[in-house]
């Protein structure tokens, strides 16, 4: 059974200029961010009300969500489900004849069970299935703190690209005239 609607997926081409729109303009607060390896996407999660908007910016160019927005352009990806028994509900969903991406479910984002539903039997609308996990909230956890890693290289290289930079523009690091 359909418990709620989890979240409509949007991509976009800069999460970080996105955000500015989602949060900065209309006000959603930013609740989750995300590195989804297997996806090839960074993710940021918007709550409002009992539901979400998902950001997604593809990272590697090589992903479906990097080739949607290169077909179609920026916009609306999927939109998600919550369901209490996602396994029942894809046997239902192949008794019906409905096309499936994912005939099991995968692990994503936070630990949750999911699976999508082909745009061929939904009119045209890619649908994500979602089930929660116990062990939802420890993955969650263990996503921040690789995304807070990440976060920190980044800056190591930004700024070790600077200091070169200046080292460059001063003669190798000679500060003094």
């Amino acid at each position: 059974m359909i418990k709620k609607i989890s979240h409509i997926a949007v991509v976009v081409p800069n999460l970080e200029e996105a955000l500015g729109f989602w949060v900065e303009v209309l006000g959603l607060p930013l609740a989750h961010m995300e590195y989804v390896p297997d996806q090839g996407v960074d993710v940021a999660f918007l709550p409002a009300g009992e539901s979400d908007v998902e950001l997604l910016e593809p990272v590697t160019e090589d992903s479906g969500v990097a080739r949607f927005l290169q077909k179609r352009g920026p916009g609306m990806h999927h939109i998600c489900f919550e369901v209490d028994d996602i396994e029942a509900m894809l046997a239902r969903l192949k008794a019906a004849n409905v096309p499936l991406i994912n005939e099991e479910p995968t692990i994503g984002t936070g630990g949750k069970k999911i699976a999508f539903v082909h745009p061929k039997g939904t009119g045209g609308v890619l649908v994500e299935l979602y089930e929660s996990t116990p062990e939802e909230p420890m993955r969650r956890r263990e996503k921040l703190v690789e995304m807070r890693r990440r976060l920190r290289e980044g800056r190591r290289v930004y700024t070790a690209g600077i200091r070169a930079f200046l080292a460059g523009l001063w003669g190798n690091g000679d500060k003094s005239d």
